[in-house]
């Protein structure tokens, strides 16, 4: 541990992606820039009944097995498995090797939203249906929310800073932030960060949908359509599965070691609504604070903006404040800066999205190209937002990512394209 320096810079080295457009960074950001959607019907469960709630991002072709042993597949759920798959794959994109000599420098800042939910239904069932006997002795220690933090360690060995972040749809934001602030302090050289979600369980579908939070397809037209970020019909969101991981280090140690890097980590910021567990505060002010926290800590002007990657998750009132926010907090130059809202492809990933969609911005920094967003075909005039209708490439030197999490959590990040210097 060294001593605070809270003028450390802070990059991204390494990425690793489980989700509804692929399972690894290349497979995803093909998936992102030919706008290839990875919403269908469900198939984890028959969705017949909740029609015409019957469409989600589901992970396809992932085998745990690749990743974990058997022992520890079998007491873990989908989110740990994602997890550790993730973060074994930054970890690998970044060239970082775990020895004895640095694994007290590497640390691990991981979250979710509601962590094994899955697990805990499981047994639920198991005790009512054949008794107490039947119930897992180690399901408690693997269905918490921290439980996927304490597995990436374990199977990477890092022995550093180590916690849990959870802040619902804001999480993975709020990792990567802490992961970063983690190493200004001095606490870790690098840390593995990101967040997890396994939300297509039938209880919370049809909690979501008596919400009246879901959107479905538009009327004649297939499950693609039915996130519609921004767009004037748009009707509510889509769940999705998924994880994202990074390796988030420090400048100088990434420079000598001659990493790769995709983005630089200059701003973040953290708020509270205080006003509503469920609807954002009124003209988006909470988003607005996080954002305008994260420009000034980065020491950004909204001039130097050119791409943000939204919460956007296409309902009415939450795509309505998201975009007050980014007025309040951009000023005029809000109506210029191009959206890219790839909820539209993926679903929302719920304490996934952050890490997901920040890794989605990296990406579009580090191949200096925005991402079209798929179904959006009239930008709601109340909204005011220049969204990004066809991928496209572009000169960006520094974009936003923001989230915005059930009881009032808001998040951002500010990514800096990485030009040597």
């Amino acid at each position: 541990m060294r001593d605070a320096d809270h003028t450390r810079r802070v990059v991204i080295t390494g990425l690793g992606i489980l989700s509804p457009i692929g399972n690894d960074p290349a497979s995803v950001w093909a998936s992102l820039t030919e706008m290839k959607s990875g919403l269908g019907r469900i198939t984890h469960w028959d969705p017949t009944a909740y029609s015409p709630y019957v469409v989600a991002g589901e992970i396809r072709n992932f085998d745990p097995a690749a990743w974990l042993d058997p022992k520890s597949i079998r007491r873990t759920g989908p989110e740990i498995h994602w997890g550790v798959a993730a973060a074994k794959q930054a970890l690998k994109d970044s060239g970082l090797e775990i020895t004895d000599a640095n694994r007290e420098e590497i640390g691990v800042v991981f979250g979710s939203g509601a962590g094994g939910q899955g697990l805990f239904i499981e047994n639920q069932m198991a005790w009512k249906e054949k008794g107490p006997r039947s119930v897992a002795p180690t399901f408690i220690a693997h269905g918490l929310v921290d439980s996927t933090s304490g597995m990436i360690a374990i199977e990477t060995g890092a022995l550093g800073h180590n916690m849990a972040v959870v802040s619902a749809c804001a999480t993975g934001t709020h990792a990567l932030g802490e992961a970063a602030e983690a190493i200004k302090r001095g606490d870790v050289t690098a840390v593995i960060s990101g967040s997890t979600e396994n939300p297509l369980i039938e209880v919370a579908h049809i909690g979501f949908m008596n919400m009246r939070g879901l959107g479905a397809p538009r009327d004649g037209e297939g499950p693609a359509s039915a996130s519609r970020p921004f767009d004037a019909d748009r009707a509510g969101f889509v769940l999705g599965e998924g994880a994202g991981a990074f390796i988030v280090e420090d400048l100088e140690h990434a420079k000598a070691r001659g990493a790769t890097i995709y983005a630089e980590v200059v701003g973040y910021g953290s708020s509270a609504d205080a006003h509503d567990m469920i609807q954002p505060v009124e003209g988006g002010a909470g988003a607005a604070r996080s954002i305008k926290w994260a420009l000034q800590r980065g020491k950004i002007d909204p001039s130097e903006i050119d791409m943000i990657n939204p919460h956007g998750t296409s309902t009415p009132v939450g795509d309505a404040r998201e975009a007050l926010a980014f007025h309040s907090a951009l000023g005029a130059r809000a109506a210029q800066i191009p959206i890219s809202a790839t909820k539209s492809l993926t679903g929302h990933l719920m304490g996934a999205a952050g890490a997901v969609e920040a890794i989605f911005t990296a990406l579009s920094l580090h191949h200096q190209t925005i991402p079209g967003t798929l179904n959006t075909r009239n930008v709601d005039p109340e909204c005011n937002l220049t969204v990004t209708l066809e991928t496209r490439q572009a000169p960006l030197r520094a974009a936003i990512s923001n989230n915005i999490g059930l009881g009032g959590h808001n998040g951002a990040v500010v990514l800096r394209h990485w030009t040597g210097k």
